[in-house]
């Protein structure tokens, strides 16, 4: 015969110790019935609407007891009857709805609470028998909650590419200077020009990095105007001449003749064609043919400028990603970010980038840009 000590014992306890009642948010009404789990709502917005529900609903039932009362005395009784369906179906729609709507800004309050303290996997269970406004509502959280999960998710990615494209370089610079240092390597022209290129590259990935930033946040400062896209890409041609030269390369520009003004920033539109036409000298090889063609969009204010090349195209895996940053074949030595602030400058300037390549057949990069209208 057990003594009264073992009545208590076994999982079965009714009396839990102190830290059994600081367990986790998740685990606290694990095993419970739903029923127990709601309480959590009766002292929040539950509470509230409870009482709004009995403040509104104790006139409708006495309304609909006094109209009933006066229906029976005068023999309506099928009249009476329908009354009262119509009053139980309504007190039970609007109960129903002021709970729905009470739960849900609970559950609304205690996400944002989660949100607000760091984890972004909090979310809002799809309410029903509540307004469309507050169903709006739980979408507009729930798409808040995700954006900034991909944010974050970009953030740490960015940290993670930045650190590894640093990497490099710093590791040479460092490597090099002990060697001097060490009187492994002598300090002459030769081993200190490595350096400086090296330095170089770091100077152009912290520009770039800053570009993109500024442009992705939308704080980079542009400066549109009526700009003539012919003399762009003259001056395009001359400063590209000694690399097309070098590589055997040709670069031909064809405009159409009812070519409008662009109204854009001449410098960062410069920028973008100045990469692209790079991209394909780096990236196709000698003898690459590179052509830009311009025209007016009928029906719009705009201007479609493609940049095409016959090289040798690019995977069709990383289509999908091309713009993103620090995305490159594995034969690239660039930073990753020229694509990548092509289509930031694009879209900062109201404009749209697109791509399209064939492997063996050549690839084309098509920019719109705005027209600049008579007015300007």
């Amino acid at each position: 015969m057990s003594g009264p000590s073992d009545r208590w014992a076994g999982p079965s306890d009714r009396w839990p110790g102190p830290s059994d009642r600081w367990v986790g948010p998740s685990d606290r009404w694990a095993g419970r019935p739903p029923w127990a789990r709601r309480r959590r709502h009766r002292g929040g917005f539950g509470c509230l609407f409870l009482v709004l529900f009995v403040l509104v609903g104790w006139p409708l039932v006495f309304a609909v007891t006094a109209a009933l009362s006066f229906l029976v005395r005068n023999g309506g009784y099928h009249v009476g009857l329908v009354l009262v369906v119509l009053a139980v179906v309504v007190i039970v729609a609007t109960g129903r709805m002021f709970t729905g709507t009470g739960q849900t800004l609970d559950d609304l309050a205690d996400a944002s609470r989660r949100v607000a303290s760091g984890d972004l996997t909090a979310r809002v269970p799809e309410p029903s028998a509540v307004p469309r406004r507050l169903r709006e509502l739980v979408a507009s959280f729930r798409t808040m909650v995700d954006r900034l999960g991909e944010d974050e998710r970009q953030r740490r990615r960015l940290l993670a590419d930045v650190s590894h494209e640093l990497r490099t370089p710093l590791a040479v610079v460092q490597g090099s200077v002990e060697a001097m240092l060490d009187g492994v390597h002598p300090a002459d022209e030769a081993h200190l020009r490595a350096v400086l290129a090296e330095t170089e590259v770091l100077s152009r990935l912290v520009d770039d990095l800053r570009t993109v930033t500024l442009s992705e946040s939308g704080t980079l400062a542009l400066h549109p105007e009526p700009t003539d896209l012919v003399v762009i890409t003259g001056e395009l041609e001359a400063s590209f001449r000694a690399r097309l030269d070098t590589a055997g390369a040709s670069l031909s520009i064809e405009a159409s003749d009812d070519l409008p003004l662009l109204f854009v920033d001449p410098v960062r539109t410069r920028e973008v064609l100045a990469n692209l036409v790079g991209n394909a000298l780096d990236h196709a090889g000698s003898g690459v043919r590179i052509a830009i063609t311009a025209r007016a969009v009928p029906g719009t204010a705009s201007v479609e400028i493609s940049v095409s090349d016959d090289g040798p195209g690019i995977a069709p895996e990383l289509l999908p990603t091309l713009f993103d940053r620090f995305v490159k074949s594995p034969a690239s030595r660039g930073s990753g970010l020229g694509l990548a602030i092509a289509r930031n400058l694009v879209l900062a300037q109201g404009g749209a980038i697109e791509v399209a390549s064939r492997v063996g057949e050549g690839t084309a990069f098509t920019i719109r840009l705005p027209a600049a209208t008579p007015e300007l």
